[in-house]
């Protein structure tokens, strides 16, 4: 298919295994060898939690908002403060809340909001409490304790704890530390433990919860923020001239279709602007059509149930953006546009199955996780976050070999000691130093941390990405830098007695012997060693599921 630009491509400098493999060896050091040269850059890379070979995929499926429709950050999210601001004061909140403007510093995704105590807490996957925030004060050990025991909360109280894990969450999040923030410091309000008083009037976290949630639907349902999007889509929509060469590719290789929760004047407006590219996808072509590039396009999904039971499935006139009275139940008509129905439409219309289908899009719950659990379908995250992820991660690279080596010189000072020994050292300035390290680590992403770990712990985000998750990246553009016959190899994951034990090194000196081992090893045969070849076949599918 040929490169994507001379500026973007990146896939042919990557060296021949037969022809550079010294280059590719650590110098002075013939026992190791730097994977990491063979490596995409950063940028362009797809990263891998479940092995997956591209040529088994029969079917892309999109979602729109923060997938194919990229919203400027923060532009798009000040936006969506001040109209939820807005709205708040109108249904009687303080005016001074106007005064506040959003912070793109403060909040990240999958904080979880206490609605009993107003708190923002980032926890792991088991509950464990990792940073809390009241307002904008972040709460020291000793005074999380008093109000979590054993700094955990139960998750599954779904009643009291809800997840804000969608990028369309940050204002939400800001919107409570903002609201907590003003209660504390007005003087007409006394705090009390769940929430303020004032006179006869109480405003428990509770209530301030459901308004900030109405709020939130108010902002998205009555079409105002759609309005003003639409108004100004060159400074709140990025627009990505190699999205139409990623999605004519895709075509070329299997069906694609969207299923987004939007609704059609809007996707219809969004995906105009997305693929308003002069002249098209090659000098002298013409302009097509965002239809054209989708074999199937579905809005008002209203997921994560479209995932389930799903709606009614109606049909959309595409001029006035209306629904068709009565349910939809015919083949599969190219160019015509359906509200409603449910993944398993998507398949029985496109004649796909399960893991046929790879699903792209950014909402881990919404997207991702019903995806998966209900229709086995493989999936790949967005996650935008990644980029600021590994500009810090590879920027201070230092912090983390400073806290990997605290680890050793605390191992060390035990190394000799055993159940006989009564010597205690002195580990008081270590313990310091690695709260030190973390807490700068953590205010190179912003105030609330990284979106993904908390020193060496991950967050409740990162675990369910992992779980979830076969493929991820910054961007699905990303994949414009594999071919369509790539298979994505996940990296081995090793136990602590895997990681931490180390093994006899093997001797890669001789390289020439070595790739002639696996080249014959992999060379087609008539017949010798079927059952073995199988066993082998079989055992990669297993590993690609």
């Amino acid at each position: 298919m040929g490169s994507v630009t001379g500026e973007y491509s990146d896939h042919n400098n990557l060296l021949s295994p037969h022809e550079n493999h010294s280059s590719f060896r650590n110098a002075g050091d013939c026992h190791h060898i730097d994977y990491r040269l063979l490596k995409r850059d950063y940028h362009h890379r797809v990263f891998v939690n479940r092995s997956l070979a591209l040529e088994k995929i029969k079917c892309f499926g999109f979602d729109m908002d923060y997938t194919l429709a990229v919203y400027r950050s923060p532009e798009y999210e000040e936006l969506a403060f001040q109209l939820m601001v807005n709205h708040l004061v109108s249904i009687g909140y303080p005016q001074e809340l106007l005064l506040y403007t959003y912070d793109p510093t403060f909040p990240t995704r999958g904080l979880v909001f206490d609605t009993l105590l107003g708190n923002l807490l980032k926890v792991d996957s088991n509950g464990n409490i990792l940073v809390c925030a009241h307002g904008f004060s972040f709460l020291k050990g000793s005074e999380i304790l008093e109000q979590y025991s054993n700094k955990f909360i139960q998750r599954d109280d779904t009643e009291r704890f809800y997840i804000l894990n969608t990028l369309f969450n940050l204002t939400e999040t800001y919107l409570y530390a903002c609201l907590v923030d003003f209660f504390i410091n007005c003087s007409e309000y006394s705090r009390c433990q769940a929430g303020f008083k004032s006179g006869d009037l109480f405003m428990s976290f509770r209530n301030m919860f459901q308004d900030v949630r109405d709020t939130m639907d108010f902002v998205h349902n009555s079409g105002i923020l759609k309005k003003k999007t639409l108004g100004n889509l060159e400074k709140y929509v990025l627009r990505d001239p190699r999205l139409p060469l990623l999605l004519s590719r895709m075509k070329e290789a299997g069906k694609v279709f969207l299923a987004t929760n939007s609704d059609y004047p809007y996707t219809d407006a969004i995906m105009n602007f997305l693929f308003d590219l002069p002249p098209g996808l090659k000098p002298g072509t013409s302009h097509h059509s965002w239809h054209s590039y989708f074999d199937l396009i579905v809005v008002d999904t209203r997921k994560p149930f479209f995932f389930g039971e799903g709606t009614v499935i109606r049909q959309v006139d595409n001029e006035s953006g209306k629904l068709r009275i009565g349910a939809y139940t015919g083949p599969l008509q190219h160019g015509v546009v359906y509200s409603g129905g449910s993944s398993d439409m998507i398949c029985d219309l496109l004649g796909v199955k399960g893991k046929e289908i790879l699903y792209i899009g950014d909402h881990i719950f919404g997207d991702i996780l019903k995806s998966k659990k209900r229709q086995g379908w493989r999936t790949f995250l967005v996650v935008p976050e990644l980029a600021r992820e590994l500009q810090v991660w590879t920027e201070k690279s230092a912090l983390f070999e400073e806290l990997y080596n605290l680890d050793i010189f605390l191992a060390e000072l035990y190394k000799h000691l055993d159940s006989s020994s009564n010597e205690r050292p002195d580990i008081t300035s270590v313990r310091k130093r690695i709260k030190v390290v973390t807490h700068e680590m953590d205010m190179c992403y912003g105030k609330m941390g990284s979106l993904l770990r908390c020193g060496s712990r991950q967050t409740l985000f990162a675990s369910q990405l992992i779980r979830y998750a076969d493929l991820y990246a910054v961007s699905c553009i990303n994949l414009l830098y594999y071919p369509f016959s790539y298979l994505f190899r996940a990296p081995p994951v090793l136990m602590p007695h895997e990681s931490t034990v180390e093994q006899i090194p093997l001797d890669f000196c001789d390289m020439d012997v070595f790739l002639e081992k696996q080249q014959n090893h992999i060379q087609p045969t008539n017949g010798t060693h079927q059952g073995s070849c199988n066993s082998s076949d079989e055992s990669i599918e297993e590993e690609e599921k």
